[in-house]
């Protein structure tokens, strides 16, 4: 009797398991950022990754707005009346019976992301990928409320962006 050895069936990585969905609200992100998608699903896969986040099927939204949309969700959620350049709403939902779980939305805002881009003199491209991380790291529980935590999301985004190889966003504020 022959026997037939069958190939491994390859093993899904954590990153396979996060879909990532880009919805542009305003259209000078299209301009700016013609590789949007795949931009938000690498760095977004990265931060997952490098988390340390459970295994299974999970999604996360992205809205490219503008910042009049930010400004108001900011007033409302944050009571704070002025946009800022990224905004995280997590979702503590389990998930349905074989449906991914939806980790939240991350928004960014178009003309505060642009600006400090331009002013920090990095590629928005850049820019854009450190803020996705930090919204996904919202979005996986971490904060930075004290001052232990901003140290740890900070070391968390530097890595992770490093990976991708983006510079250090905080090397200048750290004095450096």
């Amino acid at each position: 009797m022959k026997s037939t050895i069958m190939p491994a069936t390859p093993k899904k990585s954590n990153s396979d398991q996060l879909a990532v969905d880009v919805t542009v609200a305003d259209r000078r992100w299209i301009a700016a950022l013609p590789n949007r998608k795949k931009l938000a699903e690498r760095a977004l896969r990265a931060a997952w990754n490098a988390a340390g986040t459970e295994a299974g099927p999970a999604e996360v939204s992205i809205r490219l707005a503008a910042d009049a949309e930010v400004k108001e969700l900011n007033h409302t959620y944050r009571g704070i009346a002025k946009p800022t350049n990224v905004l995280s709403f997590g979702n503590d939902d389990p998930a349905g019976q074989g449906q991914p779980r939806l980790l939240g939305d991350i928004v960014l805002a178009f003309e505060t992301v642009a600006a400090e881009a331009a002013e920090k003199g990095i590629a928005i491209k850049d820019h854009y990928c450190h803020l996705l991380i930090h919204g996904m790291l919202h979005l996986l529980g971490f904060d930075h409320d004290t001052d232990t935590e901003a140290d740890d999301m900070e070391s968390r985004e530097t890595s992770m962006l490093a990976a991708l190889g983006i510079a250090d966003p905080y090397a200048d504020s750290a004095g450096g």
